[in-house]
């Protein structure tokens, strides 16, 4: 008996990158990604200028990935897209022109969940997690701790209940003037800088929850105050030159600092997260997942405790369409697709 494979075309378009993938029984073929260089003069992502330009890239990208797999569209089996959470003008464009190739393609639609996705990206290269494994999520939107017992089988057991760990770190960039996206420029600069120098307050929320608020109004109140307090304190603000003076003399020390305590917040989490639930498998995924910090500290708590840990590559840590792809895969096998009515939503429920 001869088993067909089966090949899906995946498409991301949740934020700012335009991505498209080929995966063929779970292994990727293809992942092109556009980057949109539009939004740096803004200082963050402007949604308009968002969905123009996934208008103009979607087109390329699909055709470039298709090249890239080798394969034709005539042999794709399913489209995939992301349905949720993101920019509702950016989700649209990625789900319309999904239906549209199913559509015209007569093919089966596959609707998928950009958190769930992240999670299952440790799924794409060897070695694998067993299940179930626990996933430290980490963007710049979202903070999850989720156990996975399958690949269809998910469940947030802890989440931020204000700001993401993404957003702290470039809010924080903001603040002492670094350019938009200041995350990765934090890591950059942290590198040679001392992580004990300044210390930050750590939030205490009961539970497996995280918090992030408290820790950005520190930074604020301790940036103002060229270092001498936390809080904020009229008479203590310094002026605007005293506060740049500060900073830069102190850029790498205060990059450090205010990575390794977002570091400390998200591994203390997940250590009582491991420790609750007795899972050793544990996982890390999102966007930040690429800060070197928090992937040197996670592989090092790994050690300490006796984890198996788990980290994408690169290339499959930000936001793209493989991670879409492997699982619309597992979506595939069970049958599990969507109706030409469904929507695009930019909030969603796990």
């Amino acid at each position: 008996m001869t088993i067909t494979p089966i090949t899906i075309l995946a498409i991301e378009s949740s934020c700012d990158e335009t991505s498209v993938a080929v995966c063929r029984d779970g292994k990727i073929f293809s992942n092109v990604i556009a980057n949109q260089s539009v939004h740096e003069k803004y200082g963050g992502v402007v949604p308009e200028l968002a969905s123009r330009a996934h208008m103009q890239n979607i087109i390329p990208v699909v055709t470039s990935a298709l090249v890239d797999a080798g394969t034709q569209l005539s042999s794709i089996d399913a489209f995939a897209f992301t349905q949720s959470p993101g920019l509702i003008g950016s989700l649209l464009v990625g789900s319309q022109f999904a239906k549209s190739l199913a559509l015209a393609l007569d093919k089966p639609l596959i609707a998928v969940h950009h958190m769930q996705a992240h999670v299952l990206a440790n799924l794409i290269d060897d070695p694998k997690p067993g299940f179930p494994f626990l996933c430290l999520t980490v963007s710049g939107g979202h903070t999850q701790i989720v156990l996975c017992e399958s690949p269809i089988n998910m469940k947030v057991i802890g989440e931020t209940i204000d700001d993401a760990a993404g957003e702290a770190f470039d809010k924080s960039a903001k603040l002492m003037g670094l350019p938009y996206p200041g995350g990765p420029l934090i890591d950059k600069y942290a590198q040679p800088g001392d992580p004990k120098k300044f210390l930050f307050p750590e939030p205490q929320i009961p539970g497996l929850n995280f918090s992030f608020s408290g820790l950005k109004t520190s930074i604020l109140y301790f940036l103002q105050n060229a270092g001498k307090s936390h809080v904020y304190k009229p008479e203590k603000i310094a002026s605007p030159e005293e506060q740049k003076k500060f900073i830069d003399e102190n850029l790498a020390d205060l990059c450090a600092s205010i990575q390794q305590r977002i570091i400390t917040i998200l591994l203390n989490k997940l250590k009582r997260a491991a420790l609750e639930t007795g899972i050793k498998n544990i996982c890390l995924a999102g966007g930040v997942s690429a800060n070197s910090g928090l992937r040197i500290a996670f592989e090092e708590t790994g050690r300490k405790n006796n984890w198996k840990t788990f980290i994408p590559a690169f290339e499959y840590c930000t936001d793209n369409a493989a991670m879409i792809a492997i699982t619309a895969f597992y979506k595939f096998l069970e049958k599990d697709f969507a109706e030409m009515s469904v929507t695009a939503s930019a909030r969603a429920e796990w």
